[in-house]
């Protein structure tokens, strides 16, 4: 079985030691006129670096039915089936360009997976659905434990600007103004319900936003005495040092290595953002 994802799903590289080949649909993204395909010929390290020097807004482009079709018949000559995992229908029109593709691809077998997220919580479910390939699962034993993975895990983030999320038209100007003005910074989820993104708490302070944020993931797993965590940034590993400070203050942690959100998340977000994966520490007993 082949598994394919793509740049929403933030992996760091300990995760990706000892697990089967991924196979990514390319993506687009271009800034200061020039276009990349993030995580191929451009990093995360290089993308934040032109993102502050150039201070310009990148754009992005999700991938076509055409870009997925041409992965999927070249996977297919290995092996028919596959199994493709996916950022949130409710975010992205990723799954969507994939279930087209699907119908053109009809030799190969091809199961498609709806994450409901993105970053590191998507990619906990890709890590999982690896790791039980490697183990020699059947498919029904797999998407079994997606389904587990996805209902235990939440992800909470918060930036210090809003100027990221207003232009690329993940929060309307005139909220994002209003915000702005009041200097208020949001907590922000998504929702296991429609997959889209929803506001949970909002402080005036960055600090006080993270240390928000590490009370609602409390308040997420109530009576649960250990949390299996990863901490996620953009570019800002003081904000993460400040989250892992404040988790610990609250709760027994076992923390995962923290990952760099790719460059096509932080499109959107700029170099501010910190956040969280989180599920019950048991989480990790229930992976081959």
């Amino acid at each position: 079985m082949k598994i394919v994802t793509d740049r929403g799903c933030d992996l760091s590289p300990q995760q990706l030691e000892g697990l089967p080949p991924l196979y990514y649909v390319p993506m687009k993204l271009t800034l200061a006129g020039k276009t990349y395909s993030s995580g191929e010929d451009l990093t995360s390290e290089e993308f934040y670096r032109l993102l502050e020097e150039t201070g310009e807004y990148p754009t992005t482009s999700q991938p076509g039915a055409g870009d997925f079709v041409e992965l999927y018949r070249r996977l297919a000559q290995e092996d028919p089936q596959i199994l493709s995992i996916h950022i949130s229908s409710g975010l992205s029109g990723t799954l969507n360009s994939a279930q087209v593709a699907a119908g053109m691809v009809p030799e190969a077998q091809i199961t498609l997976w709806d994450t409901m997220t993105l970053s590191a919580p998507e990619a906990w479910q890709v890590e999982a659905a690896a790791r039980a390939v490697k183990a020699g699962w059947e498919l029904r034993e797999i998407l079994a434990l997606m389904e587990k993975v996805r209902s235990l895990t939440t992800g909470f983030f918060t930036l210090d600007t809003m100027k990221y999320l207003i232009h690329g038209g993940r929060i309307s100007h005139l909220k994002g103004l209003l915000a702005s003005l009041l200097n208020i910074r949001p907590v922000i989820s998504v929702s296991k319900e429609d997959g889209r993104y929803v506001t949970v708490a909002q402080e005036r302070t960055f600090r006080r936003a993270i240390q928000r944020m590490a009370q609602e993931v409390v308040k997420m797993y109530p009576n649960v005495p250990k949390l299996r965590l990863q901490l996620i940034h953009a570019h800002n590993p003081e904000g993460m040092e400040m989250l892992r400070e404040a988790m610990e203050n609250l709760v027994a942690c076992d923390w995962l290595p923290p990952v760099t959100v790719g460059p096509i998340l932080g499109a959107h977000t700029g170099t501010t953002l910190v956040g969280i994966s989180a599920a019950p520490a048991e989480l990790t007993d229930l992976l081959p």
